[in-house]
């Protein structure tokens, strides 16, 4: 954006120029309309800075109870958004518990999805390929890492899928898969490749699934029961919804370097917003930026919150004061934006304890 000079403020910038000169007389109106302009700026301030208050202390006010009656509400409206995703499993905690959890049924379906459930994660993997490079780097990541890691390496033309049977390397080779494209390089540009790309050059290349579930692990926890149905970092783990938590309570916690990186080098994701020279290719409608492996929730209509949505309906998400995490879980072809919408709704009332 290119700087724009306020209307109201140039009599103010005649007044000092004529000044600078050596000429002109004060304007009698200047002081009167520069001190009702300052009140007014004050008095905005106030407010914004009470409201903000008022927010805090409700926030503090809350009870669990309340929230969890709030987000349960919720979840199980047949009235709005969460209404469109059933079956699903919810489930919100803290840093060192789970504080809420359900398992809504549908009519329609004899699927129920619990805590224990395994699912593949699709795009979820993101966020725990992104934490395990994290750990082996001692949280100090290189600049090429990042631009691999939020998707700006050139690496997109990963289109052949990975097979159960293939390695890192051999499905990297597979196709094309990892060609580079000039033309995308240093444009943010969603895909599998970069994360593919990398990881060969991390040296896990010649692994197939379950020895790269196995290393992944050896970084972010054997407590987090984890794998891979196909050696693609970007979308091929697996995990239950209680695996997958484990994980976002080790972020909150702390324990895991990614912690102090979520939201750290956000590129912009939307031509619309950035421009061609910044963003090709999102598959997301918000103007959300995305981070090291997880996209930031920082559009006009966005709470900041954090999270790694998956193509299959998998929203695993931690809230912008990094005092909460969330999962919905359910696995459903072009389940992405249903489960984000219905996530967020959780997440809304679980914050303000008020149902959605």
């Amino acid at each position: 954006m290119h700087p724009i000079l306020s209307p109201r403020l140039l009599p103010l910038c005649l007044v000092v120029l004529l000044a600078a000169c050596g000429g002109g007389d004060e304007s009698p109106e200047g002081p009167t309309q520069a001190a009702a302009e300052s009140e007014a700026a004050d008095a905005q301030a106030a407010d914004a800075q009470a409201q903000s208050s008022d927010t805090r202390r409700h926030a503090l006010a809350l009870s669990d109870s309340q929230r969890i009656t709030a987000a349960t509400s919720t979840a199980n409206s047949s009235s709005n958004a969460c209404s469109l995703v059933r079956p699903f499993y919810w489930e919100i905690g803290a840093a060192t518990t789970r504080l809420a959890t359900g398992s809504v049924k549908s009519a329609t379906s004899t699927t129920t999805y619990t805590a224990n459930t395994p699912m593949a994660l699709a795009s979820a993997s993101k966020w725990l390929y992104a934490s395990y490079v994290a750990q082996k780097r001692g949280g100090q990541l290189t600049a090429s890492d990042i631009k691999y890691l939020n998707f700006r390496s050139g690496y997109t033309n990963m289109y052949t899928a990975c097979t159960a049977t293939q390695s890192v390397d051999s499905c990297l080779a597979a196709n094309g898969n990892g060609v580079y494209n000039a033309s995308t390089d240093n444009r943010f540009y969603y895909g599998s490749g970069h994360m593919q790309k990398h990881a060969s050059l991390m040296g896990v290349g010649a692994l197939a699934p379950k020895a790269l579930g196995l290393e992944v692990q050896a970084q972010l926890g054997t407590d987090i029961l984890m794998g891979y149905n196909q050696p693609a970092l970007a979308i091929g783990a697996y995990a239950t919804p209680d695996a997958y938590a484990r994980f976002l309570r080790k972020l909150l916690g702390g324990q895991l370097k990614m912690s102090s990186l979520l939201g750290s080098n956000k590129v912009c994701t939307s031509p619309g917003v950035c421009g061609t020279s910044q963003a090709l290719l999102s598959p997301v409608s918000n103007a959300w930026h995305y981070s090291v492996g997880h996209w930031v929730e920082d559009d006009a209509s966005g709470d900041g919150a954090f999270n790694s949505l998956g193509a299959l309906g998998f929203y695993p998400w931690i809230d912008a004061s990094k005092t909460y995490y969330g999962v919905l879980a359910r696995m459903a072809e072009g389940g992405m934006d249903s489960s984000k919408q219905c996530g967020q709704l959780i997440r809304k009332a679980w914050l303000s304890g008020t149902a959605s």
